[in-house]
């Protein structure tokens, strides 16, 4: 029988009992049966590493020089797809990669899999690993979330801004553009962002704005947001505006506003003109609504 037919046979599983024999006292049949153990032993993380691959054909091509390779080739492709193969199925079925999100004017309740509870502020996104979870409590954070953490093992969030580590407390963060913020509101919070590292008690705040780092105090038991009311304290005003904008799913621009002068106040989510009349007045400003959730923020004129 040509060597292509009997291999295209074993590689099928359909060889008689002859045939197998015949086949395993060929002088190939070692390298063979390794091509395809190795094949089903690579996983999603080596997938990218084309180097295993091609330094296996390259053996496999110096053992066959005094021969013909011409059967050879479709061997190879053979272990190719197999490789490409396992690996794409291990991406895509055995990721245990969880990812929540909100869009603008959302918020959401999701439990972890230590039933920690943790709500997303709007356009807020986390990430973690539910396959390790129970021996690694640890998420990504971009956006605002409030955190009551069962109580266990140590606990992370991970932001681009810092890191904060607790055991079992409640806690809110805040993870935008220039601007990060931790308040401790139950138990103790660990907080460390680039030199910066503090132990956070309940009322404690830490913050780091425009790379300006401050601490205060508050009295709330929870984040406002979580009840449909945003609440600042010496804030720029372009940051009460993008959270604004997160709210109620608009844009707002400026005309002949000085968008750092600090705001103290709070405005509802239940209303836009509501809102806005909030931040507006105490500020001497105007505001004028379009019809396309365009909102454009001025100076008042005589």
């Amino acid at each position: 029988m040509a060597e292509d037919d009997l291999l295209k046979k074993w590689l099928n599983d359909e060889l008689t009992d002859a045939e197998k024999e015949a086949f395993r006292k060929r002088e190939d049949y070692a390298l063979n049966q390794e091509i395809i153990e190795k094949a089903k032993h690579f996983k999603a993380s080596q997938f990218s590493r084309v180097d295993d691959f091609e330094s296996f054909k390259s053996k496999y091509q110096e053992s066959r020089t005094s021969k013909s390779t011409n059967w050879i080739k479709p061997l190879l492709r053979i272990a190719a797809v197999i490789v490409v193969s396992l690996g794409i199925y291990a991406t895509f079925f055995n990721n245990d990669l969880v990812e929540e999100r909100t869009l603008a004017s959302e918020k959401t309740s999701i439990s972890l899999p230590d039933l920690s509870q943790v709500t997303l502020n709007a356009e807020t996104q986390i990430t973690y690993n539910a396959d390790d979870w129970s021996s690694k409590r640890q998420l990504n954070l971009k956006g605002e979330a409030y955190f009551k953490v069962a109580k266990g093992k140590t606990f992370d969030v991970i932001t681009e801004k810092g890191t904060v580590t607790v055991v079992g407390t409640e806690f809110n963060v805040k993870a935008r553009v220039n601007y990060f913020e931790v308040i401790c509101y139950e138990g103790i919070v660990k907080v460390s962002s680039d030199s910066i590292t503090r132990q956070l008690l309940a009322g404690d705040t830490y913050r780091i704005m425009n790379d300006v780092f401050s601490e205060d105090k508050t009295n709330a038991v929870a984040p406002q947001w979580t009840n449909n009311r945003s609440r600042f304290k010496s804030v720029p005003l372009k940051e009460v505006i993008h959270e604004l904008e997160r709210q109620f799913n608009i844009k707002v621009t400026f005309k002949d506003v000085n968008t750092a002068r600090l705001f103290t106040g709070s405005f509802s989510h239940s209303h836009l003109e509501n809102a806005l009349a909030a931040i507006t007045q105490p500020m001497n400003l105007n505001y004028n609504i379009s019809s396309s959730n365009q909102v454009l923020i001025h100076g008042k004129t005589d």
